[in-house]
């Protein structure tokens, strides 16, 4: 068996269930500027890049630019996480067990830097060796260039510090919502989708599980045996 050499987690509706969080930071940003929200609008922008959620916000009335758009959601999202830090089903739990078995982890994020600190932060030291953001990268989910970069960072610290190669094949990236699994599967890792907010259909791209709640280590390291291939070499 093939040993399972990194965890690549996505954060938002993945490891920290924060999508009601930026939804109800969302209706009140749109309300205080006079334009029109609804759930389908909110739902379009889980997962998606900040930038493109603030251009979806400017065309419902929010009279912001980008940059202040996402300044704003991300602190009020932060301020609500430091209140209550909502860690998804089992997420904490697996990340602990992948530490303690010297599996390596990252995180892959379209969140800003401050809210991907936040949320690392509350983690005990070392189990996120590192964060990769939406603020790091030119092209947000569904592109790849987010897992590219993480693998990449991952790959020349694990060739450093062992002398071996990170493996795109023995490498799984976990996921929650359509332009994440989709990112995730094009950059060639292996990809266990979780559906939470919205549906994720069966293309074959990826492994579907109904929740993260009693995983293990040796469920992740069962999937490097099984199709789906990842779909770059």
């Amino acid at each position: 068996m093939s040993e399972l050499q990194a965890v690549f987690w996505d954060m938002d509706g993945t490891l920290v269930d924060t999508e009601p969080y930026w939804m109800e930071s969302e209706y009140q940003l749109v309300r205080a500027h006079g334009g029109s929200w609804n759930d389908e609008k909110a739902h379009l922008l889980v997962g998606q890049a900040l930038p493109f959620s603030a251009t979806v916000l400017q065309q419902s009335g929010v009279q912001m630019g980008v940059r202040e758009i996402i300044d704003h959601l991300t602190g009020q999202v932060v301020a609500k996480c430091a209140e209550r830090m909502p860690w998804r089903p089992g997420a904490r739990e697996l990340l602990e067990e992948l530490h303690a078995e010297q599996v390596r982890n990252a995180l892959v994020t379209m969140s800003f830097t401050p809210l991907a600190r936040a949320v690392a932060d509350a983690l005990p030291a070392g189990q996120l060796e590192f964060t990769v953001t939406g603020d790091m990268v030119s092209a947000g989910k569904p592109d790849p260039e987010a897992y590219h970069l993480a693998f990449d960072t991952m790959a020349a610290d694990h060739q450093g510090r062992t002398g071996a190669q990170l493996q795109r094949q023995r490498c799984i990236a976990i996921e929650d919502s359509v332009p994440g699994t989709a990112a995730a599967a094009a950059s060639g890792l292996v990809t266990l989708a979780v559906p939470h907010y919205t549906p994720l259909p069966e293309t074959g791209q990826w492994h579907l599980l109904d929740t993260l709640d009693g995983a293990r280590v040796t469920d992740l390291q069962q999937l490097l045996l099984r199709d789906p291939a990842p779909a770059v070499a």
